[in-house]
Parts: C-alpha cells; structure tokens; sequence
C-alpha cells in the first residue's frame, strides 16, 4: 500500500487547471436533472461505485444526494446519510482544534516543539507549530517501508516519526507531510489530556451536531458505512486492510458524510468554532522564512486558490479506497463537497465542474463583449 495516501497537493492543484468556461453557459441557470447527467456520465468515464453530492450556498444545503453504490457486494445504494472515509479532508478539522488551543491560550503558533515534546531531536527546537500546520516544518511522508499492518501506540508512533531527519531546515521550503499532522495530533493530545479524536468529538462534531463524524473503527458497528474500493487491472477490488491504530491519526482518520459536511461548512461562516480572524489566518497563505509565500498557497488544513472573481478554499482526500473533496467559494459563498468511494477517484474534477454549473455567469463587460 503506498503510504502517503491520505492527500497529496497534486490533486488539489488540478482544480487550478481547469477552465472555468467549460459550463459558463450553465451557470446561474442549472437544474438538478443536468447536474444528475453529467455526475452519472463522469462516475461512469472514471469507474466510480458510488458518490455522493452536496451543493450548499450561504450555508444552506441546495442539493444533497447520492449516486451508485455505497456497497457493490451488498448491492447498497449511495444516499446523502452514506458515511464515507474523509482522507486528509480531515486535516482541516484538526488545524481547526490547534486554532481552538491558540485561542485558548495553551498553546502559541511559534512555540518550538520541543517544549511539548522534550525528547525529540535537537532539530525539532528549530520547529514550530505554525510551520507544522503548513507543510514548511520540513517533516516529510510516510516512508515507503513504513508497514501500514503493523499496530502502534501513540508513543510507538512518535519515536518513529522521531527517527526521521528532517528532510530541509523549518520555515524554507513546502513540502506536504501527512507526519507533521499526526504529530499535532498526538500534541492536542499532549495539551488537553484527551486523544485528539475525542477532543474533537467534544469542540467541533458534538456542538455542531455532526452525529455521523467520528474516528475510523473498522471494528465498530456504523451505520450507513460505504465500502471503499480500487481498481487492479481494471477490476474492482475492496480496500486494503490497516492496522487499527493507522486509522486513528491526525491526517486523515475520519467518517462523515455530506449531510455533518453541509453543518461545518455552515458553521464556517460563522464564529461558533473560531474568531473570525482565526480562520482567515488559516485560509491565509503561508510565508517562509524569507518572506515568499509557500509555493503551494497552502494555509493551515487547506489549499487556497484564486480565479479571475473567485477565491477557493479547498482540499482532498485519498486513503483505503476512499477520494474526497471539499471547494468552499468563498466569495461566491458557494460550496462543493464530493465523496467517492474508489481510489482512482477525481472527487477535484467532479467538484470544480458541478461548481461552473452553479457559479454566475461571467461578466460580458469582462470578457469584452
């Protein structure tokens, strides 16, 4: 299995090269109909067993639904209360926890690690939590002998990532690391007392009634849970099996479903979790040491983009089998979330297009009409 598959930036950047004029003739004027033929003709081109759809403006839900089969052996259809692995879409949860603490006053953004974590290597004093949030610490992925089937303790885990050096001094470069988001995690941790997950269910999932987000557990009985799949010589296959312990960590450890992502794109709009000013920190691009933003236009849990009129937060997931997306148009006040449920999935590509489908059309006098 290859091990950094909870996100990488090269899908959420295939957003950025896709023309908006594909469907601007659409735009403003879509029906549910059209946007049920071209997501049934894409599932189709890219062999995806199941999907499903949210449209939410302002806050509020414009279409919720579902497409195929959450479950191919079971012959289960997709609808909007089908529960989906988030992959790193789930990053954005835990920046969000660490934004809580800083403004809680427990932690600060340029706090050296090692004053939480006294252990770790020299290099580590050199690195800050802000810089972990943005992919600049130098930490790097999942090494490639990295045995995803063997089970870990919290602990365990934290002297492997330990052991590896740093792959380019704090605050220089971007480079994404789904280690330096297990890290925080195992930090919440640290700061609180409480596993990152249940400080989540606690501040984020519980008071805005996400009742279906929780941590991964294969074990546990979920109702209305997809099964995950990949494509072997062109055959559908059920996801790989992880160790438990795998699918419990900060990067990407996630259920949820479009219906619990339409309440925190609503809550986004509001201060429920942050100040204001927080969260425009996190969809702020982050500086190196020099001074240049990072050459991603990463923020903290999520990928910031901008088009002639329209600025997007967004982000992917991939991970056991699972594809995800989430593209808030923030200025639009428009957002796309698609969950799939095959891992050569392009949730990115399905998003962007339904999105052109519902934003305005452009504005002639800027096309020089």
């Amino acid at each position: 299995m290859n091990s950094s598959r909870r996100g990488s930036a090269s899908l959420s950047l295939l957003c950025s090269c896709l023309s908006l004029s594909f469907a601007a003739s659409l735009a403003g004027q879509t029906t549910p109909e059209a946007v049920d033929a071209y997501v049934k003709s894409e599932m189709q081109r890219q062999h995806v067993p199941g999907l499903a759809l949210l449209v939410a403006r302002h806050g509020e839900i414009v279409l919720a639904k579902g497409y195929g089969l959450s479950n191919v052996e079971l012959n289960v259809s997709v609808k909007p209360e089908t529960v989906f692995q988030s992959g790193s879409v789930g990053k954005q949860f835990t920046a969000t926890a660490i934004m809580m603490l800083v403004e809680q006053g427990k932690i600060d953004l340029d706090d050296p690690l090692t004053k939480y974590f006294p252990d770790a290597p020299a290099a580590w004093k050199d690195v800050t939590i802000r810089e972990l949030l943005s992919h600049t610490a130098g930490f790097t992925d999942y090494p490639e002998d990295f045995d995803m089937r063997k089970d870990r303790t919290e602990d365990e885990l934290l002297k492997q990532i330990e052991s590896i050096p740093l792959a380019f001094p704090p605050g220089t470069q971007w480079a994404y690391s789904n280690l330096g988001y297990a890290t925080l995690g195992i930090l919440i941790h640290r700061v609180t007392g409480r596993f990152y997950g249940d400080f989540l269910q606690d501040h984020i999932f519980g008071p805005l009634g996400m009742t279906t987000t929780r941590i991964i557990s294969e074990a546990d009985i979920i109702p209305n849970r997809a099964a995950g799949y990949r494509l072997v010589n062109g055959e559908l296959k059920n996801q790989e099996w992880v160790a438990p312990m795998v699918n419990t960590t900060a990067d990407g450890s996630l259920y949820f479903s479009i219906l619990d992502l339409a309440k925190w794109d609503a809550a986004l709009y509001t201060d429920k979790l942050l100040k204001p000013s927080d969260l425009e920190q996190m969809w702020t691009p982050a500086k190196l040491k020099d001074g240049r933003i990072n050459p991603s236009g990463y923020g903290f849990g999520w990928f910031l983009e901008g088009r002639p009129g329209h600025r997007i937060v967004s982000h992917d997931g991939a991970w056991q089998g699972f594809k995800s997306n989430i593209s808030r148009y923030v200025d639009d006040q428009l957002a796309v979330i698609v969950l799939a449920n095959l891992d050569e999935a392009k949730p990115s590509v399905i998003g962007s297009h339904v999105a052109q489908m519902y934003l305005p059309p452009p504005n002639r006098e800027k096309l020089g009409h």
